[in-house]
């Protein structure tokens, strides 16, 4: 394929659909999150074996970090599968990353912790592409914006050639308020309101 030639931008349909699906939602946020809920709910309940020798990671806050981990999973999940709630579910997984630290053995290791305040900021700042309709009006108006924004005369209706139409404000002229005074009135400019 030489630099004259473009590539073609026609993708097979199956594998078009996962990619179409990835790039409306954040999916890499929800990935971060999910992976970073994994260690955080594991590593309290998990231990390691080295020949004879097992060590533990075991806290007085085991529960605490299971229900952290789960919520940061689900999170994840729900960055995928709703991500009109992405804004929410980003600030909910910092927040939770945050809590992690005391509660979970320094957030997982500092591995879950890293993984989900990622996740959590990449969710909360996301943002879905336009569609290609407003795509297409954008190329549109910036077509329009070439144009030195004055209204030219149209030769049907009889201008002459550079002739410029004026425009008529697009305001209609302000009156002044008619003001009645009552008793009500009266009080409310002296700063006391009465109901009746």
């Amino acid at each position: 394929m030489s630099a004259e030639i473009p590539a073609s931008r026609e993708v097979p349909v199956k594998e078009n659909r996962f990619k179409v699906w990835r790039q409306t939602r954040p999916f890499w946020a929800g990935l971060f999150t999910m992976l970073g809920g994994v260690p955080i709910a594991y590593l309290p309940y998990g231990d390691l074996r080295l020949g004879n020798i097992t060590l533990a990671l075991a806290t007085t806050a085991g529960a605490g970090a299971l229900i952290i981990g789960v919520l940061l999973i689900t999170l994840g999940l729900t960055m995928w599968f709703q991500p009109i709630v992405r804004v929410f579910a980003g600030v909910a997984a910092i927040v939770l990353a945050l809590v992690s630290i005391p509660v979970s053995n320094f957030g997982g290791l500092v591995v879950g912790f890293l993984f989900s305040l990622i996740g959590g900021a990449m969710s909360a700042s996301w943002a879905p592409a336009p569609p290609v309709e407003e795509a297409e009006e954008d190329e549109e108006s910036r077509d329009a914006a070439e144009h030195d924004g004055r209204p030219e005369a149209s030769y049907e209706a009889g201008a002459e050639h550079g002739t410029e139409v004026v425009p008529v404000a697009a305001f209609p002229e302000q009156r002044e308020a008619e003001h009645q005074a009552t008793e009500t009135t009266i009080d409310a400019n002296g700063g006391r309101n009465s109901a009746g």
